[in-house]
């Protein structure tokens, strides 16, 4: 299966430890198109219905319904893991994913 950049994947998290997002949920690829194609594994962000406005997640409209991706929760999985691919977010979603990473993760 061919794994995108900002696709929205679904994912199988299980089994977890302590906080870390949970179930089979969806999540979407943050990792470049370069890593994907050639690695076993990817990198992804949980997707959450809970939509509390924290520094660190953003804001998606998918299938009808409002979520946020979790960009606290970044994790390399199994492309194993994936189970199907569900979608991709806009690219004004893209824009403001780009810009929390920037913020949160480099000075």
């Amino acid at each position: 299966m061919e794994l995108n950049q900002y696709q929205i994947v679904l994912v199988n998290l299980d089994p977890t430890v302590g906080s870390e997002i949970k179930k089979t949920r969806p999540c979407l690829i943050i990792s470049p198109n370069e890593m994907n194609k050639y690695l076993k594994t990817v990198v992804i962000a949980p997707m959450t219905s809970n939509t509390k406005p924290y520094p660190t997640r953003v804001v998606t409209h998918h299938n009808k319904q409002v979520g946020c991706v979790a960009l606290d929760q970044i994790r390399t999985v199994d492309r194993k893991r994936v189970i199907k691919v569900l979608g991709a977010i806009s690219e004004k979603e893209i824009a403001k994913v780009k810009n929390v990473i920037q913020e949160t993760f480099v000075d």
